[in-house]
């Protein structure tokens, strides 16, 4: 099992930036796919990016392709989600999350573990 902590969501304005963190405890981190989803209210939850294991393949959504960078450091037990250009529609709770599944996934029901969210909020 593998505990995941998020950290650096906040306010920003439109257009700025922002760098997420996701701590990761427990079993070895890099055994895992990770993600980033995230829900705005009242929509469900959403892929953001996904990162294979070892950190070499990226996968984005189409609405943060070129804006937002996923990336991990295994070393320190840690992923990240550099988000550049920031738009009022990606306010949203923003959350981590592991997978046990070798290739990169999309889907929210194949990552088995959550973090309890970071809120980023974009003002206009």
């Amino acid at each position: 099992q593998v505990q995941l902590v998020e950290s650096g969501g906040g306010l920003v304005q439109a257009g700025g930036s922002l760098r997420l963190s996701c701590a990761a405890s427990g079993r070895t981190f890099s055994s895992y796919v990770m993600g980033w989803f995230r829900q705005a209210l009242g929509k469900e939850r959403e892929f953001v990016a996904a990162i294979s294991r070892s950190g070499g393949s990226t996968h984005y959504a189409d609405s943060v392709k070129g804006r937002f960078t996923i990336s991990r450091d295994n070393a320190k037990n840690t992923m990240y989600l550099q988000m550049n250009s920031l738009k009022p529609e990606d306010t949203a709770v923003y959350y981590c999350a592991a997978s046990r599944w070798v290739a990169l996934t999309t889907t929210v029901n194949e990552y088995h573990y959550w973090g309890q969210g970071t809120q980023v909020t974009v003002s206009s």
